[in-house]
């Protein structure tokens, strides 16, 4: 489907209005530990162009040094920049909280930032389920037993893939329907399109913006709910050709080229 007004017209439009840029990183700067040629490149020169640059991820599987480290091995500083959905989701919790983890280093590093207390098992105030690559029977029966006992099930993210290089694979929206599935509870989801990380977002970069990212379910309502314009790219989950709701302000085969089409 294609993007709203031409590209040149476009370009004018967002020169004009000097717009900060949050960036998607899994499908748009990398995939999992391959970097996406000329990603560097096109932060480099929105950054060299003046525009404020974060990174807004929804895994939440790692600390955010980690991401921050993974960023400047890419070749792209990052310290202070990056913003993921375990930091969403501990907004929703309280400090002194029990929270039972089914997700990853990357939630309890927040929770403990937050003053809550991170657990393995048993009973909990609220379960947090996020994207994790141990994930197995043991860990839902543990998360599920504390839900039906009466534990809040809040979620970084209900992406139901994560792209890689051999294609997508299940994403933490795919555990957290697990969880689902096995106490009929609805959860609360911190992280895009979420208001939980629209707030952090709007609070780093304030009340207008573009959005890019490699999927319209996600980042692409996450744009809507922000009142960011949405600028999509074919290097992750959406293929070129395909047809998607919201319909972006821009398309771009990649990052680079997107940056080469707004004249940065």
């Amino acid at each position: 489907m294609p993007a709203k007004g031409s590209n040149r017209a476009t370009n004018r439009v967002w020169q004009a209005a000097r717009l900060p840029f949050a960036l998607d990183l899994d499908g748009v700067v990398w995939l999992v530990d391959q970097p996406i040629p000329g990603a560097a490149e096109a932060v480099a020169r929105l950054r060299a162009a003046g525009e404020p640059v974060v990174f807004v991820t929804n895994n939440s599987s790692q600390p955010v040094a980690e991401v921050e480290a993974k960023l400047a091995r890419h070749g792209i500083p990052a310290t202070g920049g990056v913003i993921t959905s375990a930091m969403a989701v501990v907004t929703l919790i309280e400090p002194g909280e029990r929270v039972l983890v089914c997700a990853g280093p990357g939630v309890v590093e927040q929770l403990e930032a937050r003053g809550a207390v991170p657990v393995r098992d048993g009973d909990a105030d609220a379960v947090v389920v996020g994207f994790h690559l141990d994930f197995d029977y043991e860990r839902l029966r543990i998360a599920a037993r504390a839900v039906r006992r009466g534990a809040r099930l809040l979620a970084t993210n209900a992406d139901s893939s994560y792209p890689t290089p051999d294609g997508p694979i299940p994403g933490g929206g795919a555990i957290l329907a697990a969880v689902v599935t096995a106490t009929g509870a609805e959860p609360v989801v911190a992280g895009k399109p979420h208001a939980p990380m629209a707030d952090l977002v709007r609070m780093r970069l304030g009340p207008s913006g573009v959005m890019v990212g490699d999927r319209a379910d996600t980042d692409g309502e996450f744009a809507v709910a922000l009142g960011y314009r949405f600028a999509l790219v074919h290097t992750g989950v959406t293929p070129a050709g395909v047809p998607v709701e919201p319909v972006p302000d821009l398309l771009a085969p990649d990052l680079l080229a997107l940056v080469t089409d707004l004249g940065c």
